[in-house]
């Protein structure tokens, strides 16, 4: 049936829309108001911190050293800072004049799962601190930063990790093939915390305190690496048996990479700060736990980074709209940037310092493809930040 919602102006006698201010200027045009923007914000928006601070990120652990690539990972996890600040006073507005939007986003058994990049946006942007903010903060200030985002990145990302799945056991309709990328993003926080931790770990003196935090990361660890491994069999079998869903929904098969490549940078970083914390002969083995667990893992990232890369391809050929889903090209790519850092670091492998360049390269490509593309979208037409009717 159709309604005068449907209806152009014309034919019920209304004058047309006057477009706002910001609107006559070239910014946020299909926005009926400016204070539409941030009507429909919802947790995946924190994406776009995370892939933004892993190109930062990225370039601490890159075998390339030179002032250029200092300066580009400090700008870099600026604007990663400058964005974490924005959407969090978004949020804070969104959930204050539209409380039944904000509440809606956890009975969503897709949206609910993107709490998770709230969590990793605010760790990302505490390791940023540590890597690059010294120097811009002074010490003080830098590990002050790092670990308030820590603990706060931590604390929220043990709620999704439980919280999510409690809600989709008890309260949640999921269908046989529900069962998509997205699934890990509640999951993945703590093995983000365990990374992340491994370089606080390096700033405590020797002693109980530092054991303990080094021993939690691992735990931490833990809880991420079987939650991932119990999903995982789900996301093959929705794709070998349902097919790839919807082309939006694609881009979150490299959601997969996130705990793949995340998992060996932190068994790599994590290895690097045991000596002096653990006792003999645990701290040796650490190192060989980097190896043994870091090289396999890394195997299967660079399999299903195929695998999904193939799949997008296919995808593009018959139509691949752009959606906030693109951001999935960047943080999971950034942590086998990562890792495969960490690897050739230890092994003293040329062959894999080659491709960690490489892996950069392209993420530094993709970053900026879909940064432009979102900025366009959001701040030039506005269409992602309108209000779903």
């Amino acid at each position: 049936m159709t309604t005068h919602l449907d209806r152009p102006a014309a034919e019920i006698g209304e004058l047309p829309r006057r477009p706002h201010a910001l609107a006559r200027i070239g910014l946020l045009r299909d926005l009926d108001r400016p204070g539409d923007a941030v009507s429909s914000l919802g947790p995946n928006w924190f994406a776009s911190v995370m892939g933004t601070g892993i190109v930062g990120g990225a370039v601490a652990t890159l075998p390339l050293r030179s002032p250029v690539l200092t300066t580009w990972g400090t700008a870099v996890w600026g604007l990663a800072s400058a964005l974490l600040v924005v959407l969090v006073v978004a949020t804070a507005v969104h959930r204050l004049r539209f409380p039944a939007r904000a509440r809606g986003h956890a009975a969503d058994p897709v949206a609910v799962q993107f709490y998770g990049a709230v969590a990793m946006a605010l760790m990302t942007v505490g390791a940023g601190a540590v890597q690059f903010g010294i120097p811009v903060l002074g010490a003080t200030a830098a590990l002050a930063t790092s670990w308030t985002l820590w603990l706060a990145g931590t604390a929220f990302g043990l709620v999704t990790a439980v919280g999510v799945p409690y809600l989709m056991i008890t309260r949640h309709e999921i269908g046989p093939d529900a069962a998509f990328g997205g699934w890990l993003m509640p999951v993945v926080p703590p093995m983000v915390s365990a990374a992340d931790g491994a370089l606080l770990v390096a700033h405590l003196a020797p002693g109980p305190g530092r054991t303990t935090l080094l021993l939690a990361c691992y735990a931490l660890f833990g809880m991420s690496l079987f939650a991932t491994l119990a999903l995982l069999p789900q996301i093959w079998n929705r794709l070998v048996v349902h097919g790839t869903g919807p082309a939006a929904t694609v881009p979150t098969l490299w959601i997969v990479l996130g705990p793949l490549g995340q998992s060996v940078t932190a068994a790599g970083l994590l290895a690097n700060v045991a000596p002096g914390t653990l006792p003999e002969p645990f701290a040796s083995g650490t190192a060989v736990f980097a190896v043994l667990y870091g090289v396999p893992a890394w195997g299967f990232a660079m399999l299903w980074m195929a695998l999904a890369a193939a799949v997008t391809v296919r995808t593009a050929r018959r139509g691949l709209p752009f959606a906030l889903t693109w951001w999935s090209f960047t943080f999971p790519l950034g942590t086998c940037v990562t890792g495969t850092n960490l690897l050739a670091a230890r092994l003293g492998t040329p062959a894999l310092d080659v491709v960690a360049v490489a892996l950069y390269g392209l993420l530094v490509a993709a970053w900026a493809v879909v940064a432009a593309r979102t900025a366009h979208g959001a701040l030039v037409r506005g269409h992602l930040l309108v209000p779903a009717r």
